[in-house]
């Protein structure tokens, strides 16, 4: 569900980026996306998004520092041999 709606909202805004229609076809766009924006189906799984990502908020911050960590420690080890080989080489 939530990946439709996502392609609706993506194809909407795209067309209203691109259209060339004029401001008729632009108010009647934005009217379209309000009502389906608006829809009680709709807000019930933006409500639903909303409280996983805060309950989740916590988990990714974790993770992504974790690994922030892991993959600066690798680039290091990578970048050791080669500062080491073009201090001998001078």
């Amino acid at each position: 569900m939530r990946g439709k709606i996502l392609l609706v909202v993506g194809l909407g805004i795209g067309y209203v980026l691109g259209a060339k229609a004029g401001r008729t076809r632009y108010n009647q766009i934005k009217h379209a996306a309000q009502k389906v924006w608006n829809d009680p189906r709709v807000q019930e799984q933006v409500t639903v998004v909303s409280e996983t990502l805060r309950e989740k908020a916590p988990e990714v911050v974790e993770f992504v520092t974790e690994n922030a960590k892991k993959v600066a420690e690798t680039v290091e080890k990578a970048r050791a041999p080669r500062a080491k080989s073009s201090k001998d080489d001078k």
